[in-house]
């Protein structure tokens, strides 16, 4: 029987995750694998209530509670590590705690995993929720990480992976900034899932505009080796068009792309692998809500 560990970082939702482990259980009732739950508690300041500590399906739930707030990639990364040196696992599904990673879609991700075993399939966007402004800086996000990276990355955290690259991911520095472009970078056995994002069970986000630039930022600097080159190719080729027509005017967007290096180059030293190494440290204890009668 294949082991699924289903991820979910966490920090101040615990209605919604309460809500979202019965929906789980709902949706993998039926499935011919074991199904647990590890959620990573980003040193949340409200107590834990309404969490159910019997299923039908899901095996057992782990709260892994963290000392210092990580913020939300950074608990992936952690979550990750855990599993690896922690739990016997075939897969990991990672998902957001607040409904907008659908369950029901964690049955497209079971049926694609039986298709490629040896395969990670992320949910790729392909219709949105969210209000007119989300939408257009999220294009605009997608927009400047293909100019400076060449890459098109579609989805978020919501994803499935096999252990074996689990167990590359763990080995990058660069998965202590971001999850997606981590594994855009370090695994090429991809496939993907239509994904539609979800309404919200109860919290409006507490991300926002700057730490959402600040996300953006994070995701494009793991691929730092292709900014660098790309930003300079640009730079040269704006200094040839403007060779003629130099002014402060014209100098402005040099002076934007430089800014947008150094934050990207500061950013990169955030990748730290003595930190990320030690980072289970920062688990303070781990609460084991109980288990099910499941198959």
């Amino acid at each position: 029987v294949k082991k699924f560990k289903i991820l979910i970082p966490l920090y101040n939702d615990w209605k919604s995750v309460s809500k979202l482990l019965n929906e789980i259980d709902s949706q993998t009732n039926n499935w011919d694998a074991e199904v647990s739950i590890i959620i990573v508690n980003d040193a949340s300041t409200e107590k834990k209530s309404g969490l159910e500590s019997i299923f039908k399906k899901i095996k057992s739930v782990k709260i892994l509670n963290m000392k210092k707030n990580q913020v939300h990639q950074r608990c992936i990364a952690v979550g990750l590590k855990y599993i690896c040196e922690n739990e016997d696992f075939d897969r990991v599904i990672i998902m957001d705690a607040d409904g907008e990673d659908r369950p029901e879609e964690l049955n497209d991700f079971f049926k694609k995993a039986k298709e490629n075993p040896n395969m990670t399939i992320t949910g790729n966007r392909f219709k949105r929720s969210e209000g007119f402004v989300f939408k257009v800086l999220y294009e605009a996000h997608k927009l400047l990480t293909l100019i400076f990276t060449g890459k098109l990355i579609k989805f978020g955290n919501f994803s499935c992976l096999p252990k074996n690259h689990v167990q590359q991911l763990v080995q990058k520095p660069y998965l202590w900034n971001s999850y997606s472009s981590s594994v855009v970078r370090t695994i090429d056995e991809r496939t993907f899932i239509p994904s539609t994002r979800g309404t919200r069970y109860v919290l409006p986000s507490k991300m926002n505009f700057f730490a959402l630039i600040f996300h953006s930022l994070s995701i494009i600097s793991v691929f730092r080796n292709a900014v660098i080159i790309r930003s300079v190719i640009y730079l040269l080729v704006y200094l040839f068009l403007i060779f003629n027509n130099i002014s402060v005017i014209t100098l402005f967007p040099i002076l934007l792309l430089l800014v947008f290096l150094f934050i990207i180059l500061k950013i990169t030293t955030r990748a730290d692998m003595d930190g990320f190494n030690k980072s289970l440290d920062n688990i303070g204890s781990v609460d084991v809500l109980g288990s099910s009668n499941s198959r």
